[in-house]
């Protein structure tokens, strides 16, 4: 959920709203993944989590600086989809 929402932002395909609502969709899931960070390490949880705040931050800096916000926004959702892919399971438990 948390990468097909950080991909729709990072593409900005959409309208305004719709990129508010998958940052909170980013945010959710970011949270709803908190009870699994121990498995494998946990180190993609704090990459996920790293991810999600510089998404919104990013969003909420490009209201001033779009430039700079947009850059912010960018490297936050392209890491959220990294941390997802890392920390997707590779079996079943």
């Amino acid at each position: 959920m948390a990468a097909i929402a950080a991909f729709i932002v990072v593409i900005g395909i959409f309208g305004t709203g719709f990129r508010i609502a998958c940052l909170v969709l980013i945010a959710l899931a970011t949270l709803m993944a908190l009870p699994l960070r121990p498995r494998d390490g946990g180190g993609w949880w704090w990459i996920l989590a790293g991810g999600a705040v510089a998404s919104i931050a990013g969003a909420i800096i490009a209201q001033p600086s779009a430039t700079l916000g947009g850059v912010i926004a960018l490297l936050g959702g392209i890491t959220v989809i990294i941390a997802a892919a890392i920390g997707f399971p590779s079996q079943q438990e």
